[in-house]
């Protein structure tokens, strides 16, 4: 890597290390690191760029490590730090995750057993992290929320079964990113109303 002394002086006032910037860097051109993190050193900055949000869990870059990269190679980029998710899209996600299985829906009641939502915190954290990775937005993330939800209860409406019992709870839900399959959906801004048909619901 070639840095000037200028770069180095923003990398280090930004709090990243050279070798930190190595990694990332070897990660990003699809080296295999898992031999390197056998040496506990290197094992923990490799856990620092997750850390840091530079790369996912699976060792994919994220936006905020191909900025740091992009920097690298070009002082005139501007290094973008990840920003937590504003309080309203975090509490309108939250609101819009259903509290318990027990709902009203087209004049129909069924009663449930579980609550949905928990872990607050944790979900605030994880919700960060995915918006962060740069592939969903905080709206396309409510609207798979919503579709989802309206598909399970008109399905529960049309089969007489409770189907919101199948939803998983807040954190499980973000952990396994059950979203994915209705993102779709709610990119191509189709009615709730008309998501369900040949929807993905159990």
């Amino acid at each position: 890597m070639n840095i000037t002394s200028e770069q180095f002086k923003v990398l280090i006032s930004k709090g990243y290390s050279l070798d930190v910037l190595f990694i990332l860097k070897m990660i990003d051109e699809g080296q295999d690191i898992s031999s390197l993190t056998e040496n506990k050193k290197i094992e923990l900055l490799y856990h620092t760029l997750v850390r840091k949000g530079l790369i996912t869990e699976d060792n994919k870059v994220t936006l905020e490590g191909r900025s740091l990269l992009g920097f690298l190679s070009n002082s005139e980029v501007v290094i973008q730090k990840r920003k937590p998710v504003a309080d309203d899209g975090f509490t309108k996600w939250w609101s819009t995750y259903p509290g318990t299985d027990t709902f009203t829906h087209k004049g129909r009641t069924f009663s449930g057993t579980r609550g949905l939502r928990v872990k607050k915190d944790d979900c605030k954290l994880l919700l960060t992290k995915i918006v962060g990775e740069g592939e969903y937005t905080i709206d396309e993330l409510i609207k798979a929320l919503e579709i989802e939800v309206t598909q399970k209860k008109d399905n529960s409406v049309k089969t007489s079964t409770n189907k919101l019992t199948y939803m998983q709870n807040s954190l499980t839900y973000l952990n396994q990113r059950t979203f994915e399959p209705f993102i779709e959906l709610a990119r191509k801004a189709i009615p709730i109303e008309e998501s369900v048909i040949g929807g993905t619901d159990i």
